[in-house]
């Protein structure tokens, strides 16, 4: 008798569990902090009486922790199942996430809450100038180097044309200096080349 009744209590779970088809309104929410949330989990026509219980995961895939209520966070009973409505009030950053409502192992599609962080122009426009003056001091260090590496090689290219730069003036007699020829010219060696009375070979 006894595991009769299990079997039965047993096989009215299954079908339960089977024949049971969850889904959540609405499934995305795109808010900024501050804003209240609900997110309401619906069934098919048969109305469960186990309550309903209310997970969050970072993602889709991620892992799923369960959720309490809290002073922000509540459930509400819907179409006469309890915790059928999540509630969160003034909702904030730490709030993003799925949040997936579960009924006896059947779980829920889920519901993705993302929260734009506060929009500030003041911090927007000054994040817009620091990059504005960044780009500009990029570009000045840019043209510096540039010149400084055109300058080097210019340098260099002056030093090796001055390495073999010919001399402006020819200095052919350069160190031909006669001490007994006075302040006369080269012309005039040839006075001076044989002694007077001297003849020549072929005299």
């Amino acid at each position: 008798m006894r595991w009769t009744i299990a079997g039965c209590c047993g096989f009215v779970l299954i079908s339960l569990s089977v024949a049971l088809q969850i889904s959540q309104k609405p499934r995305f929410y795109g808010l900024r902090p501050g804003v209240n949330v609900p997110v309401y989990c619906t069934f098919s026509d048969q109305t469960p009486k186990i309550p309903v219980k209310w997970f969050k995961a970072e993602h889709f895939d991620a892992n799923r922790e369960e959720i309490g209520q809290n002073e922000r966070i509540r459930f509400w009973k819907r179409s006469m199942v309890e915790n059928a409505l999540l509630n969160i009030k003034a909702i904030t950053l730490e709030d993003g996430g799925v949040y997936f409502c579960s009924i006896n192992g059947t779980w829920g599609p889920g519901t993705e809450i993302q929260v734009a962080r506060p929009f500030d122009l003041t911090k927007a426009q000054y994040r817009t100038q620091m990059k504005d003056g960044l780009i500009v001091l990029q570009g000045l260090l840019l043209a510096v180097c540039i010149a400084a590496f055109l300058f080097r090689k210019q340098k260099l290219v002056k030093d090796n044309d001055s390495l073999y730069e010919e001399p402006e003036t020819d200095h052919i007699y350069e160190g031909l200096a006669i001490e007994t020829c006075g302040e006369g010219l080269y012309e005039d060696l040839t006075a001076y080349a044989r002694a007077e009375g001297a003849e020549a070979p072929w005299e």
